[in-house]
């Protein structure tokens, strides 16, 4: 099992593709520990740190839950150090917490600005300076050490601005941190990497965004076998870029991806953001 053992901390784990991801590795018999907000039930988002953690555990990994608002600096930095004094250090981090608002300029309330920044952007670089220090341990022993934000490819065209400035401000964020710690963090054979969706993936935040039709989605499964794809690759040769989910399974031989539609048989996929 290749991830067997592997050490993953994921922020935002407790439902939708965090979850997928962790399942994923979980079938390796990886140790995942599980950073998101929400410990108490919501009837609107399914999914707790502690029913991920059950099912972990169910799919054959082992489950570490901690309650963690990533708009926290204290609390980003005592998660990370419980999951490695758990765990006896950290080989993975997935940056999959994320917050969205599609709204434009004139009506974006400045507490979802704020949010998405404080998520997106400021919680997906503290936890990566939190994190790195174990992951270059990891690299130095031998591990594979990998860091995967879950954000799109940089692009500069006014197209994927013009409607939410925001929202893509905070995503692009995310893609940044990918573009510099790539480099910066080369030398210490950590490999940073983004992944993004061709299609609108079916999660409970999705579903909460009026007007979307999820029988034209694919399903969370798609992102996490994509991201098994990435985090199995040498660390020291794979750094640096922005993966769409059907162009690497396909750089794999996979090119049958029905089995990831929410509906089977589906052609015309609801596009996601940011891909030209």
């Amino acid at each position: 099992m290749a991830l067997a053992g592997k050490r993953i901390f994921i922020t935002g784990g407790s439902r939708g593709i965090g979850l997928a991801i962790a399942l994923r590795t979980a079938q390796d018999g990886a140790l995942i520990a599980i950073a998101a907000k929400t410990a108490e039930p919501n009837p609107k988002l399914p999914g707790t740190i502690y029913s991920a953690a059950k099912e972990i555990e169910a799919a054959g990994g082992k489950a570490l839950p901690i309650q963690c608002d990533l708009r926290d600096e204290a609390q980003i930095s005592a998660a990370v150090e419980a999951a490695a004094a758990q765990f006896g250090g950290l080989d993975i981090l997935i940056n999959n917490a994320s917050a969205i608002n599609l709204t434009k300029t004139e009506i974006t309330p400045a507490k979802r600005f704020d949010l998405m920044f404080d998520v997106n952007v400021r919680g997906t670089f503290l936890t990566s300076q939190a994190v790195i220090p174990h992951l270059r341990k990891s690299a130095s022993e031998g591990g594979n050490s990998h860091i995967l934000n879950l954000s799109p490819p940089l692009s500069m065209k006014p197209i994927w601005f013009k409607n939410h400035v925001a929202y893509t401000m905070a995503k692009y964020g995310m893609s940044m941190c990918v573009l510099g710690m790539a480099e910066e963090f080369k030398r210490d054979k950590i490999a940073v990497n983004a992944l993004w969706p061709r299609t609108a993936i079916d999660t409970a935040a999705l579903q909460m965004i009026p007007g979307v039709d999820v029988n034209a989605c694919r399903k969370p499964e798609i992102l996490s076998d994509s991201a098994y794809i990435i985090l199995n690759r040498p660390a020291s040769e794979c750094t640096g870029n922005f993966f769409v989910d059907d162009e690497l399974l396909a750089s794999e031989g996979i090119t049958d991806l029905d089995k990831y539609a929410v509906v089977p048989g589906t052609k015309d996929f609801l596009l996601d953001f940011f891909l030209d």
